[in-house]
């Protein structure tokens, strides 16, 4: 059967890793990526891949293109991520307008949808544990907010026929990106990290587990309307995490005197959170909280090979390792 599928956003860490998993299964696939873009991030690409040159915040020349296509799949992947100093709008235009022009092409050609969200609609810490499909939303920074409005859309537009699924991974790991996972292996390594005299219990994603969910998608039949948490078979003590990561760079655990009281990730906390400083307020609220969710739906409806952090968080060290070239 014909499956055309069109992907967004190749150039994140997601992205391109649903490409090469696209790729490894034979799977053919029109890419949006970014005026501008670098050569060197379509070497994702299998050869002979169509390219398109397209920013998605300009919605109008989306919309344009989509109109003269027919794709049966659309893997939307494609966002600004929080972090990055851009106007409103622009988050918007480019996680929310462009979602619905997704949409509307999938209403009208009978196509499939499959929707890269976050878990970050949950807030950076989830209102209950583990965090469900059914619960309640925090718009707590702009990203997530557009996230939120996104999936509104999806679930409003499934009420008339359209054929969506939602994808909410949680913070992914691999090799390739320098997000959370890395800049934790690098305090750690540098002994800068400190943390809380508690158990705290976080819960991240094997970004092989989520390039599997949208490539297993993508080749099944339509079963329904579905909304899926992503994340490994279980959530891990960050304090073992922690000290797997410093025995597999230093050989050692991590120093105990770089426990401290958890009071004072609160005072720090709430000290961010009076004066503005966010970026910070959420990396505090990140190690001092658990954070974990149900994904067992997803794995028992795509018999998915099950990911343990420990010890599958061996890739992110030893690519740390290698890049720094530490024996």
């Amino acid at each position: 059967m014909n499956n055309r599928i069109l992907l967004t956003g190749i150039t994140g860490f997601i992205g391109r890793n649903v490409a090469r998993s696209l790729a490894a299964k034979k799977l053919d696939f029109t890419a949006i990526v970014r005026p501008g873009t670098s050569s060197s991030k379509l070497r994702v690409l299998p050869k002979g891949s169509e390219v398109i040159k397209l920013d998605l915040s300009h919605t109008d020349k989306l919309q344009n293109y989509l109109e003269s296509e027919h794709f049966d799949t659309i893997i939307h992947v494609g966002a600004l991520r929080g972090g990055r100093r851009y106007p409103q709008k622009t988050y918007y235009d480019t996680n929310v307008k462009a979602t619905e022009q997704m949409i509307l092409h999938c209403m009208k050609n009978d196509a499939k949808l499959l929707f890269c969200s976050s878990v970050g609609v949950y807030g950076a810490i989830p209102r209950e544990l583990p965090a469900n499909i059914n619960t309640e939303y925090q718009e707590d920074n702009y990203y997530h907010i557009t996230k939120i409005r996104a999936e509104a859309l999806i679930r409003k537009y499934s009420l008339s026929g359209l054929k969506g699924i939602i994808i909410r991974p949680a913070i992914t790991y691999g090799e390739g990106d320098y997000g959370f996972p890395y800049k934790l292996v690098k305090m750690v390594h540098r002994k800068l990290l400190w943390l809380p005299d508690v158990k705290i219990r976080i819960h991240l994603a094997h970004i092989d587990v989520v390039a599997d969910v949208f490539s297993k998608l993508a080749e099944e039949e339509f079963r329904g309307n579905k909304i899926y948490n992503i994340a490994d078979q279980y959530p891990v003590e960050l304090d073992e995490l922690v000290d797997f990561i410093s025995n597999r760079i230093r050989k050692k655990t991590y120093p105990e005197n770089r426990f401290i009281s958890a009071r004072y990730f609160r005072k720090m906390s709430d000290f961010c959170l009076r004066y503005g400083f966010s970026e910070m307020y959420n990396k505090l609220q990140l190690i001092s909280h658990s954070w974990f969710y149900d994904s067992s739906e997803i794995y028992s409806d795509l018999s998915l090979k099950q990911k343990r952090t420990i010890p599958d968080f061996k890739t992110v060290v030893d690519w740390y390792k290698k890049k720094h070239k530490i024996k």
